[in-house]
């Protein structure tokens, strides 16, 4: 589907002005229409990093169920605070290439206009469909056309993300709830990547990285790396795929891998790469881009997703300090992927470009071993991250089943295996692609996976309190503090968001709150203190301006 498209001072008492803030730019003067961005001062502000997960969803005694209608109605039952179909959509360019050309067109317009003619019959706009909500935590859940998307705000902290991650399940948990009782049958979330058919939805990260280096060496860098730490990040899957079709009951280790057949290139939907070559930074652009990794799958065991998303962060920094270094080069990444994936001796042997034979923890060491050499680890989270990351490659060399407690495809094997063993099922049995589906459920009653973890044999689950307050309050260290705060504070007055911008109607224009450049703390506190004292958009702007003023 085409996207259619006499004042009294107030003064900032707790916070003066810090020095680090130089002049805003405004376009135009007071009543008028005005663009207020606060350019970024930080030196060399944290890897960003935030998920992106689309579950998958069904009912309970229908067959041919409408997915899109069903997504679009489940959407529309959240209840947390937020702004509705004000997503602005205009401000997205998909087609944008990091190698540095724009792709004419992309596999997903196709799939687009598929999706147009089937929803014409639906007599609903573009944003209806979509049903955007733009959430006072800082995130975003929407429609993406099958699948409910949850989006976690941009965090740098992996406590963060792993209670925001988490917070995106209890939202989607809540709106089942409330779908299943207006229908009367129970509505069915999936914590998952694939329908075992040959169909897979996508669980994304992005990573903010600097623009400075150049993309060759960054995607050269990464890709090793991204391909074998499936290891430890996959949740594996009782079933080998190909695009569209079912091809065998066996176990894999991860749920993706069956799925990529590029190198690299801007599609996400078809003909999926390794490397995503999309050049939508949502920041300044001549500063810094967005690194969409596409290849992982959704983990339902926070341990394994601070992992994932932690080291994957520690290897991209390791890169951007030493772009000369000769990080690990796969002979054949696109054949390595599903070979590591599908390996029953979990040896997980592999080939490199010198004709060197390795191994996916080879290569996993290779990474470790850069990036305690180039990377401060000097702080608790970063320390306890780069030991989990050791132990766990050491559990895996001696026996996967020593990281059951701790990675989901491990733990899902044990489980299953144990199941099957106790009712003697064939390999080829379809009860067990039932109990790999179960796992996945997002229902603490029936999810094989909950089940584990209210049992206390899951380790590394974030605070009860940390994922209440993530469910309503944006992350306190990122830019996401701005437009959550925003939000929840103007929410009548928002008229369009995005993740680098708020538009608010302002008196009789409209005040567009940039958030390209938003890093520097110091910035982001004075803003959002602001925010706090301001009681309309218009005294914020005052704020904003005066602020100008005083320089």
């Amino acid at each position: 589907m085409r996207r259619a498209g006499g004042q009294e001072k107030l003064r900032l008492k707790p916070h003066p002005i810090p020095s680090c803030i130089p002049a805003l730019l405004i376009d135009n003067l007071l009543p008028h229409p005005c663009f207020i961005r606060v350019p970024s001062v930080a030196k060399e502000p944290p890897i960003l990093f935030g998920i992106e997960t689309e579950y998958g969803i069904a009912r309970d005694g229908v067959e041919d169920l409408d997915v899109v209608a069903e997504s679009i109605a489940l959407v529309r039952s959240a209840m947390e605070p937020g702004v509705r179909m004000r997503w602005d959509y205009e401000a997205e360019n998909p087609h944008h290439d990091d190698r540095g050309w724009d792709v004419p067109e992309l596999r997903q317009d196709f799939d687009e206009a598929d999706y147009f003619e089937q929803d014409t019959h639906r007599e609903l706009t573009f944003a209806e469909i979509k049903s955007d909500l733009a959430l006072g935590n800082g995130g975003r859940f929407y429609n993406d056309h099958a699948h409910p998307e949850y989006c976690t705000p941009e965090c740098s902290a992996l406590a963060e993300l792993v209670a925001h991650d988490r917070a995106g399940e209890r939202v989607v948990m809540a709106c089942a709830q409330r779908l299943s009782k207006a229908r009367g049958a129970t509505v069915r979330l999936y914590k998952n990547n694939t329908d075992f058919r040959g169909h897979s939805y996508g669980c994304h990260e992005n990573y903010l990285l600097p623009r400075a280096l150049p993309w060759e060496r960054l995607a050269a860098g990464a890709q090793a790396f991204l391909v074998t730490r499936q290891i430890f990040a996959g949740a594996g899957k009782f079933a080998i795929e190909a695009e569209d079709k079912f091809v065998s009951p066996h176990f894999q280790i991860a749920q993706r891998s069956d799925f990529f057949s590029e190198l690299q290139s801007v599609d996400t939907m078809q003909k999926r790469p390794l490397i995503n070559t999309r050049d939508e930074p949502h920041a300044d652009p001549r500063q810094w881009r967005r690194f969409h990794v596409i290849i992982g799958d959704a983990n339902l065991s926070p341990f394994a997703t601070r992992l994932k998303v932690g080291t994957t962060a520690l290897v991209l920094e390791a890169i951007l300090r030493d772009a000369q270094r000769a990080f690990p080069q796969l002979a054949d990444p696109l054949a390595a992927l599903p070979a590591i994936s599908r390996d029953p001796r979990y040896r997980w042997e592999l080939k490199l470009t010198n004709r060197q034979h390795s191994t996916a923890l080879a290569v996993q060491r290779d990474y470790l071993a850069a990036v305690e050499e180039l990377c401060d680890l000097s702080t608790p989270e970063r320390a306890t991250l780069v030991a989990d990351w050791e132990a766990v490659l050491n559990d895996l060399e001696a026996d996967p089943m020593r990281c059951r407690d701790r990675l989901d495809w491990v733990a899902k094997l044990a489980l299953i295996r144990e199941f099957q063993a106790a009712q003697k099922l064939a390999d080829d049995d379809p009860w067990l692609q039932s109990l790999d589906l179960e796992y996945h459920r997002l229902d603490f009653d029936a999810g094989l996976y909950f089940g584990l973890e209210q049992s206390g044999a899951m380790r590394g689950v974030p605070p009860e309190a940390a994922v209440q307050r993530a469910m309503f309050e944006p992350p306190e260290t990122t830019r996401a503090l701005i437009r959550g705060k925003l939000i929840q504070k103007f929410s009548a007055a928002v008229l369009s968001a995005q993740w680098d911008h708020v538009t608010l109607a302002c008196g009789d224009g409209e005040l567009k709150v940039s958030l390209l450049e938003m890093f520097a703390p110091e910035r982001i506190a004075f803003v959002a203190q602001a925010i706090a004292v301001s009681n309309s958009p218009v005294e914020l702007r005052e704020q904003l301006f005066r602020a100008t003023v005083r320089q």
